[in-house]
């Protein structure tokens, strides 16, 4: 494996500013395949669905795409029948100046809950979106997709099958609303690779539970996540037995682990990215109950921004989880350092050394229940008062 230049053979992508934001920046992102890829998605379980995604899910059941148009800005969710017009709307136009088919266009959407979409303005950019594709401006598109994010989130991977080389390229969006429940924002994954649409759906998923599905940044799902995985085949390299499955999973895995971290480190005012272990419980079900519990703690997630060692407020979100456990048998370690053991704290120097650690951008907090071989990790992040700043005003 080798990383290589950003972007991926036979996909283009554009970014350009359509008026979508108030800030007058980039909000209206197209990638195009130059062929007709294999296509697979998931999409939030969230009850309130964006036009996108009900439309998404519809037509991702064809196996088949051309075209992703993404906005930013507008969320276009709540937005009645219209909204559901609009949608499409974004579609054709971009079917139309393409040449193909609508139903081989899929659209995504993120911003602002309940406002209507300007569609005007989509429709007069679309040509500019077009007029700008190219093999390298997958950075304009990750552009066009932020929010509230600091930085574009792209990752690029290079791997091999039956000795043809394959990329992989995956670009994320995400910030604040992360406790996916499928997936992130909103993320598009690339590959010049070739499968049947089958084997990238069960790909997808798979790569999908251990790491967008288990990372939190304020335990809120969107109405509009999405994960979309497009396979053109042009590189020659075709996934159609386990080896070749298995290559092209470990790949992907490291992408969407990447993408996951990188919208976490990059969480809303966040200053710290912290993986959360549970090892030791009687069931990895059980580890991810408790470590979803604390990585979503706000008390928790408080005093990982105040630099507090306060393993008490750790213990206590453990506690309620509504998982067996004997809390005199737990033992609680920041990186290597020791901060309980058998339930009871193992004093002032542990403290110390506990809070040095947590004044770094990264660390690990392990919770071992010594009661059976289960185990998961959830990354998470603090709670500072910036995310509270960043949201307070976040439609004025």
């Amino acid at each position: 494996m080798k990383t290589v230049v950003r972007g991926c053979p036979g996909f283009k992508f554009s970014g350009c500013a359509a008026g979508l934001k108030k800030n007058g920046g980039m909000d209206l992102g197209l990638i195009y395949s130059e062929t007709e890829t294999a296509a697979a998605g998931v999409f939030t379980r969230n009850r309130v669905q964006a036009a996108c995604v009900k439309l998404g899910m519809e037509r991702i059941k064809s196996g088949k795409c051309r075209a992703i148009i993404a906005n930013s800005g507008n969320a276009n969710c709540c937005t009645g029948e219209q909204g559901v017009l609009d949608n499409r709307s974004m579609t054709r136009f971009v079917a139309s100046e393409a040449g193909i088919a609508e139903e081989l266009v899929l659209s995504a959407s993120t911003g602002v809950i309940g406002k209507p979409l300007p569609v005007e303005k989509v429709e007069r950019a679309v040509p500019e979106l077009f007029k700008s594709l190219a093999a390298g401006g997958i950075s304009d598109f990750a552009k066009a997709i932020m929010t509230t994010d600091t930085v574009p989130k792209i990752v690029t991977r290079q791997g091999e099958i039956n000795h043809t080389s394959f990329t992989i390229t995956g670009v994320a969006k995400g910030s604040g609303m992360i406790r996916p429940d499928m997936a992130t924002m909103l993320c598009f994954v690339c590959t010049d690779a070739a499968a049947d649409p089958k084997t990238l759906q069960k790909m997808l998923i798979k790569g999908v539970d251990p790491s967008f599905n288990r990372i939190t940044v304020d335990g809120d799902t969107s109405t509009n996540d999405m994960v979309l995985l497009l396979a053109n085949g042009v590189s020659g390299a075709v996934i159609n037995s386990h080896d070749q499955v298995s290559v092209f999973q470990g790949l992907l895995d490291q992408v969407l682990m990447e993408l996951a971290r990188m919208v976490v480190k990059d969480g809303e005012g966040a200053t710290k990215l912290v993986e959360i272990r549970v090892e030791g419980a009687r069931s990895d079900h059980d580890a991810r109950r408790i470590a979803d519990t604390v990585a979503q703690s706000n008390l928790v997630k408080t005093a990982l921004f105040g630099e507090d060692a306060n393993w008490g407020r750790i213990i206590a979100a453990a506690g309620r989880a509504g998982v067996e456990m004997d809390p005199e048998k737990m033992d609680i370690y920041f990186n290597d350092v020791c901060m309980v053991k058998n339930g009871i704290g193992c004093g002032p120097d542990a403290e110390i050394e506990a809070t040095n650690i947590l004044k770094t951008p990264e660390f690990l907090i392990r919770i071992h229940l010594n009661a059976g071989e289960g185990a998961c990790s959830v990354l998470t992040c603090d709670f500072s008062v910036d995310y509270v700043k960043i949201n307070a005003d976040y439609r004025s």
